[in-house]
């Protein structure tokens, strides 16, 4: 099982999405900023070094928003989603193919990453 974190990054009543380049595994679907934790990081470094090499931003890291254990065909993920801000920068596209910020009514304008599902629904339920 691999440990991935993911930060929900909001903004009054909008959060950030990131589209997956259409190189990579599950190409062109949305998902939430992140990646693998890397050996010797914590959960919280590992969000912040992602977000610094993938979103050029320094980002305030909250509290658990919750777990996903998810089985794709080529891998499990344990998924950890934190609260986070964006403290430093503005986003910019260096690993994804693009950025959004939408409302939670937006949500099935997107196709997300199956991993994302359970995180989708519970966004639903919490956010204004």
């Amino acid at each position: 099982m691999i440990e991935v974190v993911a930060a929900l990054i909001t903004d009054s009543d909008k959060f950030m999405i990131c589209q997956r380049p259409a190189h990579k595994a599950r190409g062109l679907l949305w998902e939430f900023v992140g990646g693998k934790v890397e050996k010797g990081e914590t959960k919280e470094q590992a969000l912040i070094r992602e977000c610094r090499e993938e979103l050029d931003v320094t980002l305030s890291v909250g509290d658990v928003f919750m777990d996903v254990v998810h089985e794709y065909p080529d891998l499990t993920i344990h998924l950890t989603v934190f609260n986070a801000k964006i403290s430093e920068g503005i986003p910019r596209k260096i690993e994804h193919a693009d950025i959004r910020w939408i409302t939670r009514s937006e949500i099935p304008d997107y196709e997300f990453c199956p991993a994302d599902v359970e995180i989708l629904e519970k966004i639903r339920e919490v956010l204004p």
